[in-house]
C-alpha cells in the first residue's frame, strides 16, 4: 500500500520563515520588530515571520509574513541561516529559515497576529522571542561582513546622498569611527560614486556636496573581486 501524500513513516518537522529587515535613519541602523499578539510569547518582541504553507518557498513565505504583520513590502529577501535547535519553539519541533534584507525607512504597522509593528534603534533592542535574539546577532554578523562586498547603501541611503551620511552607515554597521579625510579619499579613490549635482560658483565651503552610487562601476569592481577594506 502506497503511503498517502505528506504522510510519512518519519517524524518531521514544521517550518517557518523570519524576517530580520534592517533600514537606517542616516545616524543608526534600525531593526524591524513586532509585537506578538499571541501566545507563546505573547506581549514580547520578535521578528516578522511565520509558518510556511506547503505551496510556499521560504523567500514567499518570508515576503507574505513580513507584508501581513507590518505592510512593509519588499521585492527581495535572502536566507543567511537556519536555526534548528531542538527546543527554540515551545510549540513543536520547528526550524526557522532566517533572512535578511536591507530597506529604506518607511511607515510600518501590526497586522494579522503582531499586535504592533516597530523600527528599533540596534542600541534600543529589548529582549526578544524565541531564539530571536540569537538570531539579531548572527544577522548583524552577516551585515558588517557583508557591507566590504555588497552594494549596502544603494537600498538604506536615499538615492542622493552626502559623504557625511555614507560615514555614518558605515561607521555605525561596522561600529568604528574612520578618519573624515581617509574615508572620503577611499570612496572617491574606488569610483563608485558619482557627483549627483554640480556645485554653484558662490557655494559656501561648508556645503556639502551631494552624490549617487554609480552602480555600473560597482558592479565592473565586484566582477574583479573587489574588496572594500578600512
Amino acid at each position: 500500500m502506497s503511503e498517502l501524500k505528506y504522510s510519512y513513516k518519519y517524524p518531521h518537522p514544521a517550518v517557518t520563515a523570519d524576517c530580520v529587515i534592517f533600514g537606517f535613519d542616516g545616524v543608526s541602523i534600525k531593526i524591524l520588530l513586532v509585537k506578538r499578539g499571541i501566545e507563546p510569547y505573547k506581549g514580547k518582541w520578535a521578528f516578522p515571520g511565520g509558518f510556511m504553507r506547503i505551496d510556499e518557498t521560504s523567500e514567499e513565505c518570508a515576503k507574505r509574513e513580513l507584508d501581513e504583520e507590518t505592510g512593509l513590502k519588499t521585492s527581495s529577501v535572502e536566507q543567511f541561516y537556519t536555526f534548528t535547535d531542538v527546543h527554540r519553539d515551545p510549540r513543536e519541533r520547528v526550524i526557522t529559515i532566517a533572512h535578511i534584507a536591507l530597506v529604506r525607512l518607511s511607515e510600518v504597522k501590526g497586522g494579522d497576529d503582531a499586535e504592533v509593528a516597530r523600527w528599533f534603534a540596534q542600541g534600543d533592542i529589548p529582549s526578544l522571542a524565541f531564539d530571536h535574539d540569537h538570531i539579531l546577532r548572527m544577522a548583524l554578523k552577516t551585515l558588517k561582513e557583508r557591507i566590504c562586498f555588497e552594494p549596502i547603501g544603494f537600498e538604506l541611503l536615499p538615492e542622493v546622498f552626502t559623504m557625511s551620511e555614507l560615514q555614518n552607515l558605515y561607521e555605525a554597521i561596522l561600529e568604528v569611527k574612520f578618519d573624515r579625510r581617509n574615508f572620503y579619499n577611499k570612496m572617491l579613490k574606488l569610483g563608485i560614486l558619482s557627483e549627483a549635482e554640480p556645485r554653484s560658483a558662490d557655494a559656501s565651503r561648508r556645503t556639502p556636496s551631494k552624490y549617487k552610487f554609480n552602480a555600473t562601476k560597482y558592479a565592473e569592481l565586484k566582477q574583479k573581486g573587489f574588496r572594500l577594506e578600512f
